[in-house]
């Protein structure tokens, strides 16, 4: 069975940049800065104080991915809050916290939201009809998951 999710209209959106892409992300944002004012805003830490400070935007700042901001995104998306993920991550140096970084990413397709990993996608993302209306978000059903390691206990 598939359940499903309301997505508001107005989104909950993690922004996320490793340090090489954190200027990218910043023209991105100021780019599409009219788009992202109308939905709810959340980012890692360095990242988030740097959208403030630049583009005057009311973001929900979480701890330096580091130090383990991108895990409370994560929670926050495993909540049910988070409802689209932007993350700019540098495929090409290493991440001190790469675990956390794959924790992420991996809760984000679990949990089935929009995430966009390079500038393109995130594009095709903001410019998408479905940013500005509902959105019912199937959710896989992980009861007999659930249930099996219940037993397994």
């Amino acid at each position: 069975m598939v359940k499903q999710v309301v997505i508001e209209s107005k989104k909950k959106i993690a922004l996320i940049a490793h340090d090489n892409k954190k200027e990218d992300l910043m023209e991105w944002v100021k780019y599409n800065r009219g788009t992202l004012k109308q939905h709810e805003l959340y980012a890692t830490g360095t990242t988030g104080k740097l959208l403030e400070r630049e583009l005057g935007l009311e973001i929900t700042n979480m701890e330096s991915g580091p130090l383990g901001g991108d895990l409370q995104i994560g929670s926050l998306i495993a909540d049910g809050i988070v409802d689209c993920l932007i993350f700019f991550w540098d495929p090409l140096e290493p991440q001190p916290h790469d675990p956390d970084v794959k924790a992420l990413l991996r809760i984000a397709v679990v949990w089935n939201i929009p995430m966009a990993c390079d500038r393109s996608t995130a594009d095709f993302i903001i410019s998408s009809p479905l940013m500005g209306r509902e959105y019912m978000r199937k959710l896989p059903d992980y009861e007999s998951y659930r249930q099996r390691l219940e037993h397994e206990t």
